[in-house]
């Protein structure tokens, strides 16, 4: 690597680190304008049993920008008759498709949510998810990264998360998360810390 690529390398990476950093904000007991928005939400569909909300608004490292906001009623979400409201098997306004011999609906909604869940569960694979959203696209760059395995390991993950629908691939060995999964990629990282 040339000099000129390993300062921008090391600029890049400092201004992921420091860049604008703000500290998360804490909510106070009146800062939950989040939740009081969601209950009035809720309240006035009358659902009694609640629901959730996540949300995000990011700037990524390379300055890629996305807003997105999800909700489900917790009646959707824990039923057996089908997918929660909102998510719809390709092809199929039943979202009976993909169900496997003797599997229903429901069981192939969460059959493939274990299987999107579980692409997540190795951290080699976490690392290439941070890489890309930080710039790093090609699968050359992804390969010359310290502690990732062989290429063909790498390509095993790569393999792994585009299967789940994390990464998405763009021309020539370039990968990128797709844009509606960059804010629930980090909603779910966020809810797996301790």
């Amino acid at each position: 690597m040339e000099l000129e690529q390993r300062v921008s390398e090391l600029e890049r990476r400092l201004e992921a680190l420091v860049g604008d950093r703000l500290d998360a904000p804490r909510p106070s007991g009146a800062d939950f304008w989040a939740l009081e928005g969601l209950k009035q939400q809720l309240a006035g569909v009358g659902a009694a049993e609640g629901g959730v909300l996540y949300t995000g608004a990011v700037r990524l490292p390379t300055g890629e920008r996305y807003e997105w906001q999800y909700g489900a009623l917790t009646e959707q979400l824990l039923e057996d008759a089908g997918e929660p409201s909102g998510v719809e098997a390709a092809g199929s306004p039943d979202g009976a498709e993909g169900a496997g011999e003797g599997q229903s609906a429901a069981g192939a909604y969460w059959s493939h949510t274990a299987e999107a869940l579980a692409a997540l569960g190795h951290p080699v694979r976490l690392r290439l998810l941070r890489e890309i959203l930080g710039g790093r696209r090609t699968a050359a760059e992804l390969a010359a990264l310290d502690e990732t395995g062989t290429t063909g390991q790498i390509y095993h993950h790569l393999r792994q998360l585009t299967g789940a629908g994390w990464l998405q691939t763009k021309g020539r060995g370039r990968y990128e998360v797709p844009g509606a999964r960059v804010v629930p990629l980090l909603v779910v990282l966020t809810a797996a810390k301790p």
